[in-house]
């Protein structure tokens, strides 16, 4: 098991769209690249799409960054994609596997890919969409697949398997990185690095917790121990 961030052989990418947190993780030479969408663009309090995306990308000009369209009709699906894929050679459009109609995405894809758009085809949950997406992703000059591995695992069931057999899937594919999106918890890196998945993203929250990795768990225990302690002496506690 690797015990130190400079040992895992899975890139990490940073997942959010608070700008400074953005840069401030710039700064590890391990965060390999940065992903987004439009819920965490809320959550950060984004108003203005393509100024927040320009400016991040004046900032981090070096490394993927996926932004994510946000129409439902595959029209102007289409149309944002090859608006957003304008910004940057370093920019990946994510493109939803399907609309909220349960529509598959797969002839946007393709045809995004025929026009040299690297993509990110996200909101990935089964081995049939990993098998057709694939399959569109074919004439990209780049791709991720997104297998929300996190989500997965929300209903009970084992990402893990899922994503080795995918990883099995885009084998024939050398243009297609898998992501493995939404984990939640370091142990999930450890995973991917273990079956050589090629990306994992993170928000801030585990990523602070990468620093924990091959950390003496006695020492850990010890420290436990005197939070505990230090929390209840603050509160004046008492018996």
């Amino acid at each position: 098991m690797p015990v130190s961030i400079a040992e895992l052989k899975v890139k990490v990418f940073a997942d959010g769209a608070d700008k400074p947190t953005m840069l401030r993780l710039a700064q590890e030479p391990w965060i390999r690249g940065f992903t987004t969408n439009p819920t965490l663009m809320r959550k950060a309090g984004v108003t203005d799409y393509e100024a927040f995306a320009r400016d991040i990308l004046r900032h981090l000009p070096d490394r993927p960054i996926s932004f994510e369209i946000f129409a439902d009709e595959f029209d102007e699906m289409e149309r944002q994609a090859c608006r957003i894929a304008e910004w940057g050679d370093n920019v990946f459009v994510k493109i939803p596997i399907t609309n909220t109609r349960r529509e598959p995405s797969l002839d946007l894809i393709g045809r995004l890919a025929n026009r040299g758009i690297r993509i990110n085809v996200t909101a990935v949950f089964t081995m049939e969409q990993v098998r057709t997406a694939a399959a569109a992703l074919q004439a990209s000059p780049a791709a991720y697949l997104s297998v929300f591995a996190g989500r997965i695992a929300d209903t009970g069931r084992d990402p893990l398997p899922v994503i080795a057999a995918s990883l099995e899937l885009i084998r024939p594919y050398p243009n297609i990185e898998l992501i493995w999106a939404s984990p939640r918890e370091v142990l999930n890196v450890i995973q991917a690095d273990s079956i050589g998945c090629h990306i994992i993203t993170a928000t801030s929250d585990i990523l602070t917790k990468l620093g924990c990795l091959g950390k003496n768990l006695a020492d850990y225990s010890l420290e436990t121990v005197a939070m505990f302690y230090e929390d209840a002496a603050k509160s004046h506690f008492c018996l």
